[in-house]
């Protein structure tokens, strides 16, 4: 018979938080490259403005790049605002 685990079942809540912000930057290349198809896929059909398209383009650009410094500076601050984590009981440094 094993023996009970010391280790929470769940997640701390700021560790999860991390963890799904981690997520979303890592998911902001798949969102820029579905983004920047749209113009590709929606050209297939008819002939558009060229203007409207690049106009699209970079504002899906500077989309992302607000998006990603957002996320980035929140997990920064998340991280700055927790507390130090200790390792297990027992262990040295």
């Amino acid at each position: 018979m094993r023996a009970p685990s010391t280790q929470p079942l769940f997640l701390a809540r700021e560790t999860y938080r991390k963890r799904r912000l981690i997520d979303a930057i890592r998911l902001l290349p798949a969102l820029g490259t579905i983004l920047f198809m749209v113009p590709v896929l929606n050209a297939a059909g008819h002939v558009g403005s060229t203007f409207l398209g690049g106009l699209y383009l970079f504002g899906a650009w500077f989309f992302l790049i607000v998006l990603s410094a957002a996320l980035t500076r929140r997990l920064h601050r998340d991280e700055a605002a927790a507390p130090p984590v200790s390792g297990p009981p027992g262990a040295s440094e």
